[in-house]
C-alpha cells in the first residue's frame, strides 16, 4: 500500500505525521508523489515557480503527456469494460485501446485539430467517449465531455463558449430503459455551434460520419502523444449551471492526473491490477477521476444509464460478475438502497471489493451501518469531497485509519486543510464554519475560459480569505481528526443570525421511519425568516409525524434546527449524480428569479413548488 510505504519510507507513526510533513514541504511531497505514482514523462528538478494559489506554476521544467501514462503497461491486460442498458459487455485490452486511440488521434489531426484547440463530447458514458478523449488529449487537444442528461439549451450555454472544432455524440441515449433519439436535438446544437468543422456520431445517422467510418481510415496508425508542458490545459469543466451560465474552468491534464493519481494511490488503495467503477455520467467532474484510474494499472468500468435498471441490484451484479475492488456512488444511491433494504451479501459474492466511496452529498452514518449490515463489515467506507473546482478532493479517506461513522476521514496529502470562522480565524475542533485549503496544489484551475484578467478565479476562490482556497462548503472538524460537510455556503440556513448546515437536518431526519427524502430551505418571514422542510414520506403527512419529527430534531440535534413549517412534497429536485438541488427551490420560496435547472434529473418537479410558494406566501 502506497500510504504504508510512505509513512515508512520517513519514519512517522502514521498518516497524521506524514500529512504535516507534505503541507510543510509541499514540494517534496509532489515530487516523491510524481516518482512513486509512477507518471511517465520528463519532471524536472522543481515542484514550483512562484508562490501562492494564484502565484504558483507547477513542475515548471516538466515535459509529458498524460496519455503515455494512462496507457502504460501489458498490452494484454484489460484496461477498458463497458455496460450499457441495452448491450452486452464491451471490454478493450491496453494494447487495444492503445490501437484505437492512435487512430483516434489521427483521425482527429485530419479533422483540422491542432495543439490547444478544443473537442467535445456529448454522450452516454461508453467506451467510445473514453477512446475520444485520450485521443485528443494525446495530440495536445483540450476536451470536455457532457452527459445526454443535458438538453441542446444548456450543451450549448456551455460548449458555445470555448468554440469547439468536433463534437462526439451519439444517435440515442437509453435511460432507465426508454431510448431517446437525439438526431433533432443534434441538430439543434449543431446550428448553434458554428465553430464546428466535424461531427462524428455513435450509432446510425444520415447526416454525419459516424463513429466507425471516422476511424476506419486511420486503423494501423502509431500512438505518438505530443509531449507537453505540465500546466497545458487538457479539460474543461463546468460549474452546475444553477448561477447563470455555467463557468467554463480550465484544468492542467497533467494536474488533475498526479492529484488524482495521489488520491487514488495513497489514500484508497487503488492498485495495479485492481477493478474500479464509480457510477457516473460523462457530465460529471467524477468521469475524469475514473478515467485517471488508468495511470494506476487498474481496469476501469463504465456503466451507463440508470443504476436502477433493470433493477435497484444492478451495480451489485457487475460488482459480483467484475470481481469489483473499488466501487464508487452518491450518497443518494447508498440510501436509496438502504431504503430499499436490499442486501447484497446474500445475494452476490462480494469479497474481492475493498472499497466503497461515496461522494455527491453527505453520507449519514445510517449508510456507514448499512453498508457493515449488508454488504461486509470488511469493506472499507470512504466519504469523499472536493468537485468541479478542482477536479479531486479537499478530504476524503484514509485507507491506514479506521472509519468513523458519519464522518470524512482526514485531508488529502499535500493540502492544508482546516475550517474557518467567518473572519478568517481558524475554528475549533466541533466547531461550524468554512471548509479552506491553505496550500496550494497541482489541480487548481488554470483559469476560467475568457477570464482575461483572472478576476473570476480571483472571485470565486479567493475573495473570501486572502491567500486562501476558500471552497464554499459549511463543514466542521471532528474530534478524530475528521470532517463533516454540513452543506453548501449558499444552500446555508441563516435563521435569526444563525447559520445551519442543512445537512444536519436531513442526518437526523433520515433516520425517522417513513421519511424517504428531505430538503430544508430557508423563506423570508415578515422581518426574519423561517426554515421550510419537504419531506417525502411513505404515506401522507399526520400531525404525528410532523410532531415526531420536531421532537426528534429538537432532541438530536438542537430547538434552532426546528422547522416553523412542515410540508409533505410528491418529489425533490436532484441532479442525475443524485445531488439535491436546494438552490433550484430555495429561488422559487424566496421569490428570486430562478436559476438554470437544466442540470436536473427531474426539472418538471419544479412546478409543484412555483404553485405551493404562491399559496403560502407569508
Amino acid at each position: 500500500m502506497l500510504m504504508d510505504s510512505a509513512i515508512n519510507r520517513h519514519g512517522f507513526s502514521g498518516f497524521r505525521e506524514l500529512h504535516q510533513w507534505s503541507i510543510e514541504n509541499p514540494d517534496n511531497f509532489w515530487l516523491e508523489a510524481w516518482d512513486e505514482l509512477g507518471i511517465v514523462g520528463v519532471r524536472g528538478e522543481r515542484a514550483t515557480r512562484g508562490e501562492g494559489f494564484e502565484g504558483t506554476e507547477w513542475f515548471p521544467d516538466a515535459r509529458l503527456n498524460i496519455v503515455d501514462t494512462l496507457l502504460a503497461g501489458d498490452p494484454l491486460f484489460e484496461a477498458l469494460i463497458s455496460y450499457s442498458e441495452d448491450s452486452p459487455r464491451r471490454s478493450l485490452t491496453l494494447g487495444e485501446l492503445r490501437a484505437e486511440v492512435a487512430a483516434c488521434g489521427s483521425a482527429l489531426r485530419a479533422s483540422g485539430v491542432h495543439v490547444g484547440d478544443r473537442v467535445v463530447a456529448w454522450t452516454p458514458n461508453v467506451i467510445e467517449t473514453v477512446i475520444f478523449a485520450l485521443g485528443a488529449l494525446s495530440i495536445g487537444a483540450v476536451v470536455s465531455t457532457a452527459s445526454t442528461d443535458f438538453g441542446p439549451t444548456a450543451l450549448v450555454d456551455r460548449f458555445g463558449q470555448i468554440e469547439p472544432i468536433v463534437l462526439l455524440t451519439a444517435a440515442f441515449a437509453r435511460y432507465g430503459g426508454k431510448e431517446i433519439p437525439l438526431a433533432e436535438s443534434i441538430a439543434q446544437v449543431v446550428s448553434q455551434l458554428p465553430t464546428l468543422t466535424t461531427v462524428v456520431v455513435i450509432g446510425a445517422t444520415d447526416s454525419h460520419s459516424t463513429w466507425n467510418e471516422w476511424l476506419a481510415p486511420h486503423h494501423g496508425s502509431e500512438l505518438l502523444p505530443t509531449p507537453l508542458s505540465f500546466n497545458h490545459p487538457g479539460f474543461i469543466l463546468f460549474s452546475s449551471g444553477t448561477t447563470g451560465r455555467p463557468k467554463c474552468i480550465v484544468h492542467s491534464a497533467a494536474g488533475v492526473l498526479i492529484k488524482v493519481l495521489s488520491e487514488q494511490g495513497y489514500h484508497l488503495d487503488v492498485r495495479s491490477g485492481d477493478t474500479i467503477l464509480y457510477a457516473t455520467t460523462c457530465g460529471w467532474m467524477m468521469w475524469n477521476w475514473l478515467l485517471c484510474g488508468l495511470g494506476r494499472g487498474a481496469t476501469i468500468v463504465l456503466c451507463d444509464g440508470s443504476p436502477g435498471y433493470p433493477d435497484i441490484s444492478r451495480l451489485w451484479r457487475i460488482a459480483h460478475d467484475e470481481r469489483l475492488t473499488f466501487l464508487g456512488v452518491s450518497a443518494a444511491l447508498i440510501d436509496s438502497w438502504r431504503r430499499a433494504a436490499i442486501q447484497p451479501r446474500h445475494d452476490f459474492d462480494l469479497t474481492a471489493l475493498r472499497t466503497i466511496a461515496s461522494t455527491g452529498s453527505p453520507l449519514a452514518a445510517t449508510g456507514y451501518d448499512w453498508i457493515a449490515d449488508a454488504v461486509s463489515s470488511d469493506v472499507k467506507v470512504a466519504s469523499i469531497a472536493g468537485g468541479t473546482d478542482l477536479c479531486g478532493c479537499l478530504v476524503l479517506g484514509v485507507d491506514t485509519e479506521p472509519v468513523v461513522r458519519g464522518e470524512i476521514q482526514g485531508p488529502a496529502l499535500g493540502l492544508d486543510v482546516t475550517v474557518f470562522r467567518a473572519d478568517g480565524s481558524e475554528a475549533e475542533r466541533s466547531e461550524e464554519g468554512e471548509l479552506v485549503c491553505r496550500t496550494p496544489f497541482p489541480s487548481v484551475p488554470l483559469k476560467f475560459w475568457g477570464d482575461v484578467d483572472g478576476s473570476r478565479r480571483h472571485g470565486a476562490y479567493f475573495d473570501r480569505f486572502q491567500g486562501v482556497w476558500a471552497h464554499g462548503d459549511y463543514a466542521r472538524r471532528t474530534e478524530a481528526g475528521g470532517f463533516e460537510i454540513l452543506g453548501r455556503l449558499d444552500a446555508t440556513l441563516n435563521v435569526n443570525g444563525v447559520r445551519i448546515g442543512t445537512a444536519e437536518i436531513y442526518r437526523v431526519v433520515s433516520s425517522i421511519p417513513g421519511v424517504l427524502e428531505a430538503m430544508a430551505i430557508e423563506q423570508p418571514d415578515r422581518d426574519s425568516a423561517r426554515v421550510v422542510l419537504f419531506v417525502v414520506l411513505d404515506q401522507p403527512l399526520t400531525d404525528e409525524m410532523a410532531g415526531l419529527i420536531r421532537t426528534t430534531l429538537r432532541t438530536q440535534a438542537s430547538p434552532r434546527h426546528v422547522p416553523a413549517i412542515i410540508v409533505d412534497v410528491p418529489d425533490l429536485p436532484r441532479t442525475r449524480s443524485g445531488k439535491m438541488t436546494e438552490l433550484a427551490v430555495a429561488d422559487i420560496v424566496t421569490g428570486r428569479a430562478e436559476r438554470d435547472t437544466s442540470s436536473l434529473a427531474n426539472p418538471e418537479c419544479l412546478q409543484w413548488f412555483r404553485e405551493w410558494a404562491v399559496a403560502s406566501k407569508p
